[in-house]
């Protein structure tokens, strides 16, 4: 089903493109010839019907079983490094602050998959793209803050925080930072 998604999708992108960067200028220069050329229709027609066959498929994973939410949460890495939003590690004494450590990046998803995320808005469910694409996000960051940390010599980070912003569109931006602390 997501193969076909993303056929959908890319069909869509394609007849887009072509409408409007070729199609137009075409009209505009050839305004006395009204007979719509073959490659123009094949356009139009892979623009709607990029839409149906994204439209279609979305609406049949509705359909479909839902998985579970706890199928849903993705593994964290495994890491030597303590990750937590508390001022201290139970059991466990601060040695040493070694300060503040960060991981920082801006995720997008690809017109297609903005497409697919448009139906689900009609249709209701979760927006899987946008799901996927803030789990790569969290994933990437807070990789990039333990392997900081790691630089560091810290054996937890403390205090952990996530924060997310809207770039453009459907960009997100996402930070995560904490304390990098040695602990006894």
């Amino acid at each position: 089903m997501k193969t076909l998604r993303q056929i959908g999708s890319l069909a869509f992108v394609l007849g887009l493109f072509t409408t409007i960067f070729a199609g137009i200028p075409w009209h505009v220069i050839t305004t006395d010839d009204p007979v719509v050329p073959l490659w123009l229709q094949m356009a139009i027609f892979s623009l709607l019907g990029g839409i149906l066959l994204v439209l279609v498929t979305v609406a049949l994973e509705q359909k479909g079983a839902r998985p579970s939410a706890q199928a849903q949460i993705a593994a964290e890495p495994d890491t030597s490094i303590q990750l937590l939003n508390s001022a201290e590690v139970p059991g466990r004494k601060t040695t040493e602050i070694l300060g503040l450590v960060q991981g920082h990046t801006v995720y997008a998803i690809w017109l297609g998959k903005d497409l697919s995320a448009l139906i689900r808005l009609i249709l209701g469910g979760e927006l899987t793209e946008y799901t996927e694409m803030m789990g790569s996000a969290r994933t990437t960051a807070t990789n990039r803050m333990t392997a900081q940390a790691a630089e560091l010599g810290a054996d937890a980070i403390i205090n952990v925080r996530y924060m997310t912003t809207s770039v453009v569109g459907s960009a997100a931006e996402l930070l995560v930072y904490g304390t990098a602390v040695k602990l006894a």
